[in-house]
């Protein structure tokens, strides 16, 4: 019997993908637990064109990602610490700071799980510090460290 996953099922396959099994094994387990539906011509092409909805929904993620990461790029993020002596600051600027201050600065809200830090920063200065927008795109912004 052909069914489609609903969700994932371990050695069988991913959600949404077609596949083969025994008719006991489809009846009691797979749609029993709802982990999928037989395959029939109307439940084929529900499959079909919820797969062509998704492509263009991450399209339009792909294309909105790539212009805010233009739009990033041109960006310079002041953030300001508290230092001691010789310029040393008092802890580091983490991403929570640099999301908080790109609000305050541009208006744009950027989830700070999403920028990267390879190191903390915890000298006066500028840095380029990357933002994972989309699997595949990564913008870069320059932060500039001053003190207070």
């Amino acid at each position: 019997m052909k069914v489609i996953l609903t969700q994932d099922v371990k050695n069988q396959g991913k959600k949404g993908d077609v596949i083969e099994v025994s008719d006991g094994y489809a009846r009691n387990m797979i749609i029993k637990k709802k982990l999928g539906v037989e395959a029939t011509p109307k439940a084929l092409n529900d499959l079909k064109l919820r797969k062509k909805n998704d492509e263009k929904v991450m399209a339009e993620n792909l294309a909105q990602a790539k212009e805010f990461a233009n739009e990033i790029a041109g960006w310079t993020i002041e953030v300001r610490i508290k230092t001691g002596e010789g310029g040393r600051a008092f802890g580091s600027v983490s991403s929570k700071e640099i999301a908080e201050a790109a609000k305050t600065q541009y208006g744009k809200d950027i989830d700070k799980k999403k920028i990267v830090l390879e190191e903390p920063i915890k000298n006066l200065g500028t840095y380029e510090v990357k933002i994972k927008l989309h699997p595949e795109v990564t913008a870069t912004m320059k932060v500039h460290v001053s003190e207070k």
